[in-house]
This record gives structure tokens, sequence and C-alpha cells, in this order.
């Protein structure tokens, strides 16, 4: 359905929504109307079973802690289509989705422990909710909470492709993945490789866990925590390394370091619960580390693997192996091609005036992360100031003389920075948004960095 180019629909995902929200009511007011009209014995001997020992307690706190976390993931998914929401809108889904888990999990875990007893918890883990479903109002509601529960969980999938897809798209762009994966399908105009990938890998980890709902739970928690955690850290970068980045909200130190301590905590205990999702994890985490390492190594390698032909093309020449040379050198001419290709790519850079440490910083980010070979360095000016031009000049030259293997190309403007200016400058000289970087916009500033469509924040 993807490849053929069907994505989400926000009608489907509205009435996924009411449908989910309607049962979790349904099933709220049954389980609380059941509960308070009993007498608690159920929860009170589920309670004794785990406060006998205080040191089981504590550790059933922690566990259960950890395993509900898997509960409030779904909040990363707002982040997917956050280019496609209108200001402030990512802000409210994340404060909805928060209330919306605030009332209904603990809730609904209170009517589980107050009617169904632990050992019945134990043996009916699978499909917990649908049997609670059938123990408050037989098999009607039971169908309900499967059927809502299809529906939910095909609405996840889908949403699962379309970030897959954004978010590989954007790391090849970004030179992270390898770029076979941009090919696009003539007809379609979906990216069917990416596709077709990550239904190989969700396949794959379904086999390697022989389908066990809890491997799987266990292994998809540890990565939705690790995005979680990822955001924290990100959070405390900006923090230390653009302080002036403008922002449209901006998280206290507390706040950050408690939920990063939270998602920690979280990743430790699931590793507790069973030591094989971390071993799951790594099966994937690793390779695509691998990956992504030989993406942005690619140029020394391909240079190693060209040194060890020409040698070996010496020794061919020497013993008379013409035919074998001549492959070596076919071989090593598609080799530098694809160097050059490479290398030839352009990047550009957004300069508001003369400050060499900024300058240099800027291309010590670019030899370390790109592969071109060929910097523009732009400074968009309305009236003319040939002072910060010519120390711009002076700048330059020294630069040129501290990277000779870049060719650098300064040119000078007339507008001022903004998303319009960027785009037009992208179109003119054929650099992609994501090849061009900047500082950061400040807060005088009357556009985001979203709204620059792409272009990259040097730290």
């Amino acid at each position: 359905m993807n490849i053929l180019g069907i994505g989400e629909s926000a009608v489907v995902a509205l009435i996924i929504f009411i449908i989910h929200i309607v049962t979790l009511i349904l099933l709220c007011l049954l389980g609380i109307s059941q509960v308070f009209s009993g007498n608690f014995e159920i929860i009170k001997d589920n309670w004794a079973q785990v406060s006998m020992v205080p040191r089981n307690l504590i550790m059933t706190f922690f566990l259960g802690f950890s395993a509900s976390l898997l509960g409030v993931s779904g909040f990363e998914s707002s982040a997917n289509f956050v280019e496609e929401q209108q200001p402030g809108v990512f802000r409210k889904t994340l404060r909805n989705m928060w209330l919306l888990v605030l009332i209904f999990n603990p809730l609904i875990s209170f009517i589980a422990l107050n009617i169904i007893s632990l050992s019945q918890i134990k043996q009916k883990q699978d499909y917990l909710l649908a049997h609670l479903g059938n123990v408050l109002a037989g098999d009607s509601l039971q169908i309900i909470i499967v059927v809502d529960a299809f529906l939910v969980l095909s609405g996840a999938v889908l949403t699962s492709y379309v970030g897959v897809t954004g978010l590989v798209r954007r790391m090849t762009l970004d030179q992270c993945l390898p770029q076979f994966l941009l090919k696009k399908n003539r007809q379609r105009g979906t990216y069917h490789r990416i596709i077709i990938g990550f239904f190989l890998l969700c396949t794959s980890i379904l086999i390697l866990t022989r389908g066990n709902i809890f491997a799987l739970a266990g292994v998809y928690t540890i990565s939705f925590l690790g995005v979680m955690g990822l955001f924290a850290l990100g959070n405390i970068l900006l923090k230390v390394n653009r302080k002036e980045l403008k922002r449209t909200f901006r998280a206290s130190w507390l706040t950050v370091f408690s939920g990063f301590l939270a998602v920690l905590i979280g990743i430790a205990g699931n590793i507790v619960i069973d030591f094989k999702n971390l071993l799951y994890f790594l099966t994937y985490f690793i390779p695509t580390v691998v990956v992504i390492t030989i993406v942005y190594g690619r140029i020394k390698l391909l240079k190693f693997i060209v040194q060890i032909e020409n040698r070996v093309m010496k020794k061919f020449f020497v013993y008379g192996e013409r035919e074998l040379m001549g492959k070596f050198f076919l071989w090593r001419s598609m080799l530098v091609d694809k160097i050059m290709e490479i290398t030839s790519q352009e990047v550009l850079v957004f300069t508001r005036g003369g400050n060499l440490p900024k300058l240099r910083r800027a291309f010590d980010y670019i030899i370390k992360n790109e592969d071109s070979q060929k910097v523009y360095v732009v400074y968009l000016q309305n009236d003319p100031d040939n002072e910060t031009v010519s120390r711009l000049k002076s700048d330059l030259e020294v630069l040129n003389r501290a990277y000779p293997e870049i060719q650098i190309e300064f040119i000078t403007r007339k507008g001022n920075f903004g998303p319009e200016t960027v785009k037009q400058i992208s179109e003119e000289m054929k650099i992609p948004l994501n090849n061009m970087f900047i500082g950061a916009p400040e807060e005088k500033h009357s556009f985001t960095i979203q709204d620059l469509g792409g272009v990259r924040v040097i730290f």
C-alpha cells in the first residue's frame, strides 16, 4: 500500500482515534462501576503478594515503571510530521497525548488489578485487555477491543512506514546512508527501496524473536526510549552550543535532566526484565552503525582500495599478466570515477561577516563530515560594506592556506537572509538545501530553523 503511494489520511486517523477513545471510555466506565460495586478483595490479595517483602515491592515498582513505558510510545510519531504542522501544533499534540496517557493508563491498570488476580494476569498476559473486556461485558466487548486494537495497530504500522521513509530519505540526503536508497518508483513517486528494506527489517526481527510478543515489546521499548534519550541529549547540546538559537519554547535544565534520567532508568529496567531484549536490539543497532560509519568514511575506503589495486597492477605488469592488469585498470577507473562523483558535490556556507574563528569552525565541520572539495561562502548585504567584505576576503585567504584540499569561492549578494533568499540561491546554484550551512537563527529573526526547509546548523 505504501509503495502504491497510499499515505496517511487525517479523516481516517480521526475515525480510528474516535473509535479508540470511545472503546477506552466504555471499558473504563464499566470497570469503575464493577470496582466500586465489589469489596476490593482481589486488589488486597494482589497487593499482599508483592508487599510482604519490601525489597520485592521496590523491584515491582521499578520493573512496572520500565515495562509501562511501552504504553507511552507514540510521542515520537508527531515529530515525523512536524514540518507539515502549523506553528504551535506540535506542542499541542504532545500535550494531548500526555493528558490521555495520564488518564487512561493508570486507570486501566487500577481496574485490572481490582478485577483480575495476578495469577490470571500472568496467564492472560498476551491478550490482557481483551480478557478484561470479556470479564466486564462478555464476548461483545472483547470483540470490540480486538477490532479497536487491529485498527490502531494498522494505523501505527502505516505511520511507521511514512515516518521511516522520511527519516531514511533525510539521512541519505545528508550523506549518512547509501545513495541508492533514494531511487524513486517512476509511476508512484515513492521510495520503494526504503519501504521494502524496512519491511524486510521488520520481518527479520519477527522471525528472530519467533513472534514472542514480550520480546518484540522489549526491543521496541528500548528503541523508543533510545529515541527519547536522544531528544533529551539533543536539547542539552542545543543549550550548551546554541544558546542563541531561536526557540518557541525553552525547557529548564531540571526538566531535561529528569526526562533523561527517567529514560535511562526505563532502559535499565527493560534490560533487567529480559537481557535478550538488549541482544536483539544490538543485533540491528551495531550493523546500522557500521553501515553509517562506512558511508562516512567511504572516500578513505575507496582510496585505500585504489592503492591496493595500484600495487596489484604493478605486480601484474612485472609478470606480464596484461589481461588481468586490464581488468584491474577498469575496476580502478570505476572507483576513481566514483570518488570524483562524490567529491564533486558542492556545499555552501552563509556568513554574517568577518569572524575567522567561526568560519574556521565551519570549515572544520565540513572537513570532518562532508566529502565535498568545493565550498561557496555567501555574504548577504543590503548596503555596501567594503570593510566587512575586505575582512572576509582576508579571512578566506587564511582558510585557503589552512585547507589546501578545499576550493573556496566567495560570493557577495544584495539581500536579506531568509527562507525565500535561501531557496532562490539553492535553485540558482543547483545546491540542495541540505548542503547549505548556517550558524543559527536568533530571536531577532522572523523565521525559525524549520522555515529554512532543511538547511543545516553547524554546531
